[in-house]
């Protein structure tokens, strides 16, 4: 698996981390929003024995929990970002923003 994230993204993070400090990704695979990469500030979410780093995105962490990183471990992820509102605490909800995964079945 690889994460990476889309120079739109990049930009958002910047913003975030000027306003929150150092940030952290996580994604759980649950209903709803969880299934989109949460932002936080580093160390607000406690990462837990079911959580894997699977990489970082503009020089932050990118957790996923376990279950959706044995879904998805053959898959290289995107991190993207579109306008609008999610149902989520996540950090870039207030800019009118949500960011979102975009994948793709890893070729080797």
């Amino acid at each position: 698996m690889q994460v990476s994230a889309t120079p739109e993204c990049l930009e958002l993070i910047a913003l975030l981390k000027q306003k929150h400090g150092d940030l952290m990704f996580h994604q759980s695979g649950g209903c709803c929003d969880g299934s989109s990469p949460m932002c936080y500030p580093l160390g607000e979410f406690k990462v837990g024995g079911q959580d894997v780093l699977v990489g970082e995105i503009g020089e932050c962490p990118f957790y996923m929990g376990k279950a959706q990183y044995e879904l998805w471990q053959h898959t290289d992820l995107m991190i993207d970002v579109v306008e609008g509102r999610g149902a989520s605490f996540s950090l870039e909800i207030p800019e009118g923003k949500r960011f979102i995964v975009r994948s793709e079945v890893c070729s080797v």
